[in-house]
């Protein structure tokens, strides 16, 4: 959840109840290591604790025999996790195999996997997440397995909220707006935390479209002629379409119950749903998304006849209701609880805007409109989408017209995966989050820090940025403080109890797999709603696996896209051996 829920979210919870769980482990003792593995090409490390070991052995996790013998490294302290460690450097380490990290004085590590697809299977999780979050379509057991669903909230009925009414959808009008994506652990929509998500997977695609063109996750529409990652894009992009006025180019913010559902499952949420106020933030990222829709689906007309061409209208109307309407953030009506992704920091969305539909239209005016010399580059998040232009712009520069400023495009880029790579190499324990990332959602810090690392290696080929992109992904898979992986199926230890209400409803003790959760962070907002304590007050730390710990515990859409994109980033990008060789897939320059 990238927004705050709070009273609401702890209200449709009580009425629920919550599953007691027991705290995870102490952190103390324990080898931290990415529990699903490494390509044989990565840089590969594991945290271990202070002990009075010099050095480490990797052992084939079936026989126990040594493969790699290293030494650790001096022992430091991680303000983060508020503990002192020392870092084991496996790199040299290529052979295939299924291993553990064995130190003198410590339990062994959990096992992990070398292996030259080893981020397929998380990759295609990671994509098909997506699906188990779509509104408005039952989920059969043929693609669903055991999270089959009936469907849920069809959206064929959906009022014009007061906020959102105009001349000609007077407030009570009734329109259809099926389809999208539940946002998050929650079962309501809204276009600015979707723009980032769709927009990421089209990235994902555009970037690296020879490994999306292979890859088959077990969609209804696969083998249709595109690849699943659009297929998927696209149940959201026609959603967003209908959150268009027609009347005039502007966007609703949402389209939202009046209050949080509780724990149930979609089909039996049957509240009243409402379209809720147009804003400019809303009216910006679809038009930068759409542009970017209309760009990657132009190269599948005979597919999808005319979907480009409407994608680049819809988008070049938004735009102009944006610049009609400058200073319009989203207001939350007062008979409505949900979330908000309000935001009064509109110049990043002004710039993604102008720069999508400057680098779809190739119209100098747009790029004029970006003001790039005034657009800093940044991590990507809902919040903060200035960092996209730039991708955007650096993906396109051999083909930009002579209005933009190459050198600047590439001189932000380089520039702040260079600091990230910095911050990697400075770090105890080899990794760039520093303690102020561990905020709500700091696994989607982490994947976007690694976004950004990866658009640096694709720009400059510094090895460097490519092992702190690794050094994240790592993180996310149990490098961590927590001692768990933080993708629901995925690692020795996951996440059993995210807070998302279709894995807390539906009676199958596994959640829905390929989810990434929120993640460590120490406001704990949602602690005194929960039966049990946080394990720890670290901001590395912070995390409880409980389905009441919304605060670090619940799945959002913007936080699996850039897992989708990092995994696919790293399998292709990632030298067969350290320093050289061929990728698996074809390094992709942008």
């Amino acid at each position: 959840m990238s927004k705050m829920k709070l009273a609401a979210c702890c209200l449709a919870l009580a009425l629920a109840g919550c599953a007691a769980v027991a705290p995870p482990p102490a952190a103390v003792g324990r080898i931290e290591v990415n529990q699903v593995g490494f390509l044989p090409g990565a840089a590969k490390w594991a945290v271990v604790p202070d002990v009075a070991a010099a050095g480490f052995d990797v052992v084939d996790a079936a026989t126990g025999r040594r493969a790699f013998h290293g030494a650790l490294g001096a022992p430091a302290a991680w303000e983060p996790a508020q503990s002192t460690m020392r870092l084991a450097d496996f790199s040299a380490l290529q052979a295939p195999g299924t291993y553990r990290l064995h130190v003198e004085g410590v339990a062994d590590s959990p096992a992990f996997a070398i292996a030259p697809d080893v981020y397929g299977a998380l990759d295609a999780a990671s994509l098909k997440a997506f699906y188990f979050n779509r509104a408005g379509t039952a989920l059969p057991p043929r693609f669903a397995g055991p999270w089959a669903r009936p469907a849920g909230h069809p959206d064929t009925q959906v009022l014009v909220h007061a906020s959102a009414a105009g001349p000609s959808r007077p407030e009570g009008s009734v329109i259809a707006c099926p389809k999208g994506w539940y946002d998050a652990g929650d079962y309501n929509k809204y276009v600015v935390n979707s723009g980032i998500a769709t927009w990421t997977l089209l990235a994902a695609y555009e970037h690296f479209p020879g490994w999306f063109e292979r890859q088959k996750v077990g969609l209804p529409e696969s083998g249709n002629g595109l690849p699943d990652v659009l297929d998927e894009a696209l149940w959201n992009l026609e959603w967003m379409l209908c959150m268009q006025d027609p009347a005039d180019g502007g966007v609703y913010h949402k389209l939202t119950n009046a209050g949080f559902d509780g724990a149930v499952m979609p089909d039996a949420a049957t509240a009243p749903r409402y379209v809720v106020a147009k804003s400019t933030a809303a009216a910006l990222d679809f038009a930068a998304v759409m542009a970017t829709a209309s760009r990657v689906f132009r190269g599948f007309e005979a597919q999808r006849p005319g979907l480009s061409a409407r994608m680049r209208a819809a988008a070049v109307s938004a735009g102009t209701w944006g610049r009609r309407h400058p200073a319009a953030p989203y207001r939350e009506p007062a008979d409505i609880h949900t979330g908000t992704y309000g935001d009064e920091k509109l110049a990043d969305e002004f710039a993604w805007a102008a720069a999508e539909l400057y680098v779809t239209t190739r119209d100098d005016a747009y790029y004029a409109a970006m003001d790039a010399r005034g657009t800093p580059a940044t991590v990507p998040s809902w919040s903060d989408v200035a960092g996209l232009a730039w991708i955007t712009l650096a993906q396109h520069r051999e083909r930009l017209t002579p209005a933009a400023d190459r050198a600047l495009v590439e001189a932000r880029i380089a520039g702040l995966a260079a600091q990230l790579a910095a911050a990697w190499q400075a770090s105890a324990w080899r990794v760039s989050m520093q303690a102020q990332d561990f905020i709500w959602g700091s696994n989607a810090v982490a994947l976007n820090q690694a976004l950004v690392l990866v658009q640096g290696y694709r720009l400059t080929g510094d090895r460097r940025e490519l092992d702190a992109a690794q050094a994240l992904l790592d993180e996310i898979l149990g490098r961590n403080a927590t001692g768990s992986s933080m993708v629901t199926g995925f690692g020795t230890r996951s996440p059993l109890h995210p807070h998302h209400r279709p894995s807390m409803a539906d009676g199958v003790a596994a959640p829905v797999p390929g989810f990434v959760v929120g993640g460590p962070q120490p406001g704990q907002q949602d602690a005194r709603d929960c039966p049990v304590p946080y394990p720890s007050a670290a901001p590395a730390a912070s995390w409880l696996d409980h389905d009441c710990a919304y605060a670090s515990n619940e799945v959002a859409i913007n936080w699996n896209a850039p897992l989708v994109y990092v995994a696919a980033a790293l399998q292709v990008l990632t030298p067969a051996a350290p320093g050289g060789g061929t990728p698996v897939a074809g390094r992709s320059a942008p």
